[in-house]
């Protein structure tokens, strides 16, 4: 029976993207695969403090050293501590975030790369993260046996910056949580923990950084209101980096108190923020793949989103696509839905479709057959 390592950590670590990422897929794995053996790895806490495993077959293996620690030591010392030091022996280890440890020789790897945004837009990441990204990420990208990317676009990126041979790269999608589905309204109970008024909201989900392109989106909110059009901006995610210009375009544009910054949201409240919302407007700069999208689309709720990355691939029809540097064509592009009852209609109607072609289920399959692929080679 062939052994699997899964770098769990960042399901561990973080709320939302990459963490969600990991963790609906490990989940969709255990309810379909019961027999091969799989070990869960996570850095930066003991295994008592890890909650039940998700299947029989799955196994846990942690280590007290931190990420950061680990960092240091495997790509910055470039210590040749192998991880199967903490996991035990495995035939194949899945790096899950970008970086690959030191494996011993026989042991097969991949790593996820789930986009190159450090390089399209750099700008948007700090310096010290930009400088250790490029440097770690296509040494990765050489080591590994296989790479996954979340879409297509990241594996155009890879293959045209990083010349990886086309058949060194898997796109494997991700899907969209059953939860997420037209409820029509927001709860009460969710509106007042997030102190959202009783008026209807513009929704948008993600960290508090540049890349998500909250500047502009703020921007097109006051031009909106100039128009006449009294509606608010809920924009949940945690803090993030580079992002005092964020709160100086709030009070620039003297939406204070329409611009309601609610933090992390817990994944509980995720659905009825969607479903209570006039349209979700996601005009990100790059993203490897966007779950707001998606889950937007499945929540019954019309979607503006960029015409830029992996966007357009996750959209398809379902979407009204805008320029992410235009500021007057993302304001156009909300009021225009504001306005077209029809239009809202017919892009909620295509959303939901579009939403069921993403599942997990479809992606732990095919990542099973992944893993196949890659150690009968």
């Amino acid at each position: 029976m062939n052994r699997i390592a899964i770098d769990y950590t960042p399901a561990y670590e973080q709320g939302g993207g990459i963490g969600r990422y990991v963790r609906d897929l490990v989940t969709a794995l255990a309810r379909q695969d019961r027999h091969t053996a799989y070990c869960l790895f996570v850095a930066g806490t003991a295994r008592r403090d890890l909650p039940p495993a998700p299947a029989a077959n799955f196994l846990w293996r942690s280590t007290r050293l931190t990420p950061a620690w680990l960092a240091r030591v495997w790509h910055r010392a470039r210590v040749a501590l192998p991880v199967e030091v903490f996991t035990g022996a495995v035939d194949l280890f899945h790096a899950t975030d970008f970086v690959l440890p030191p494996t011993r020789k026989h042991t097969r790897t991949i790593v996820t790369v789930h986009d190159l945004s450090f390089i399209r837009v750099p700008d948007t990441a700090t310096p010290g993260l930009r400088a250790y990204l490029n440097v770690v990420v296509p040494r990765s990208a050489r080591a590994a046996d296989h790479i996954l990317a979340d879409s297509q676009a990241t594996k155009d990126d890879l293959i045209a910056l990083y010349d990886v041979p086309t058949d060194k790269v898997t796109v494997l999608l991700s899907g969209v949580d059953p939860r997420f589905f037209p409820s029509g309204h927001l709860l009460l109970t969710t509106r007042s923990k997030y102190h959202i008024p009783a008026k209807p909201y513009l929704f948008t989900v993600g960290t508090v950084q540049p890349r998500k392109n909250y500047v502009r989106l703020i921007q097109a909110l006051a031009l909106v209101r100039e128009q006449g059009y009294d509606v608010d901006l809920v924009i949940a995610g945690g803090k993030g980096w580079l992002d005092d210009p964020i709160y100086a375009a709030i009070d620039a544009s003297g939406l204070g108190g329409y611009v309601h910054l609610i933090g992390f949201a817990d994944d509980v409240d995720l659905p009825s923020l969607y479903s209570g919302a006039e349209m979700v407007v996601f005009p990100s700069l790059y993203e490897g793949f966007g779950f707001p999208v998606l889950e937007g689309m499945a929540s019954g709720v019309p979607v503006i989103t960029s015409n830029v990355s992996s966007l357009p691939e996750v959209a398809g029809e379902a979407a009204l696509l805008v320029d992410p540097y235009q500021i007057e064509e993302i304001a156009s592009a909300i009021c225009q839905l504001l306005d077209d009852t029809d239009l809202r209609n017919t892009l909620t109607r295509r959303g939901l479709e579009q939403a069921r072609r993403f599942t997990w289920e479809r992606s732990a399959a095919h990542l099973q057959q992944i893993y196949a692929n890659v150690l009968d080679s």
